[in-house]
């Protein structure tokens, strides 16, 4: 049976010293890499907002219904603020 270990991290037992280098400076290289790239870091936000935002409309219907009203309005107000500002 064996485990997969995560690409940030470095196997145990590796005994010759080259291949422990290697091993760590790919780990290293894949952190930097994870750490660093800022769209698949937003993206896995996003998902994991709708992912939370469906589950509540599913516990909870009647707020959910509430909540999307409320930002619906205030989307609204601040689009005609803007646009009453903007022909004055």
């Amino acid at each position: 049976m064996s485990i997969e270990l995560p690409r940030t991290a470095v196997a145990l037992g590796i005994t010759d010293p080259v291949e422990k280098a290697r091993a760590e400076l790919k780990a290293a290289l894949a952190a930097i890499e994870e750490k660093a790239n800022v769209p698949r870091r937003v993206e896995l936000a996003r998902e994991r907002a709708v992912v939370q935002a469906r589950r509540f409309a599913q516990q909870q219907p009647v707020q959910a219904a509430a909540a999307a009203v409320g930002v619906a309005l205030a989307v609204g107000t601040v689009v005609w603020g803007l646009v009453r500002l903007y022909t004055r």
